[in-house]
């Protein structure tokens, strides 16, 4: 109990300050550390464009830690295994009810493993999809048809999932769509400049969200 309010504070205090991010890392062996030149790129992008202040250098976090409630904003991909345990379960719930957000892109593969682990984190929530007029997708640039197409994967349409409490969105899961992707250096997966250019203005749109809600 003491830890919990103690996280609390610290949470409130350097949200207060911070407008920095952080990728998560996770244990289960699943590559956490994907796309290592996205974070950096989108937040060039939002510095530039809707006047963030960040750090050009993301920080790695690891979701059991404390760390986390430095940021107001943690990102989440890879394509394979996710495994939370109890205490990183719990740790992470306090950081999201506390004014955190965490926004889970799927790398291709992670989808089934991070919903069976974010019961442990939500037991009594379940993951519900954004309609296209939810304010994430026009806050600062405008989606009329939701999530952007990134990468074809397996050819489904682009969703966006979130976790909501007390109204207020604070874990949004991107599927099918692949936003890491479009961030990274533009050799690395040659997408065209529009493409590219959506995935960070839709990126730019979660940063702003995450930021002010």
């Amino acid at each position: 109990m003491k830890y919990t309010i103690f996280c609390l504070l610290f949470c409130l205090s350097s949200f207060m300050f911070s407008q920095d991010i952080a990728v998560l890392k996770y244990g289960g062996g699943g590559d956490w550390y994907s796309n290592p030149t996205a974070l950096k790129n989108l937040i060039s992008f939002c510095n530039t464009n809707i006047k963030t202040n960040m750090n050009s250098k993301p920080q790695t976090v690891e979701v059991g830690s404390i760390d986390i409630f430095q940021f107001p904003y943690l990102h989440m991909t890879g394509h394979g295994n996710v495994f939370f345990t109890e205490s990183d379960a719990e740790n992470l719930r306090s950081y999201l009810l506390s004014g955190g957000f965490l926004h889970i892109d799927d790398n291709y593969g992670m989808e089934p493993f991070i919903k069976k682990e974010l019961v442990k984190v939500f037991p009594d929530k379940e993951l519900i999809e954004l309609p296209f007029d939810h304010p994430i997708f026009n806050v600062e640039y405008q989606f009329k048809n939701g999530l952007p197409k990134i990468h074809e994967h397996d050819g489904k349409k682009p969703q966006a999932y979130g976790i909501f409490h007390e109204d207020r969105l604070l874990l949004l899961f991107t599927f099918e769509s692949d936003l890491g992707d479009g961030w990274e250096d533009a050799e690395v997966h040659n997408d065209p400049e529009e493409v590219r250019l959506k995935a960070l203005q839709m990126g730019a749109n979660i940063i702003k969200y995450a930021f002010e809600n």
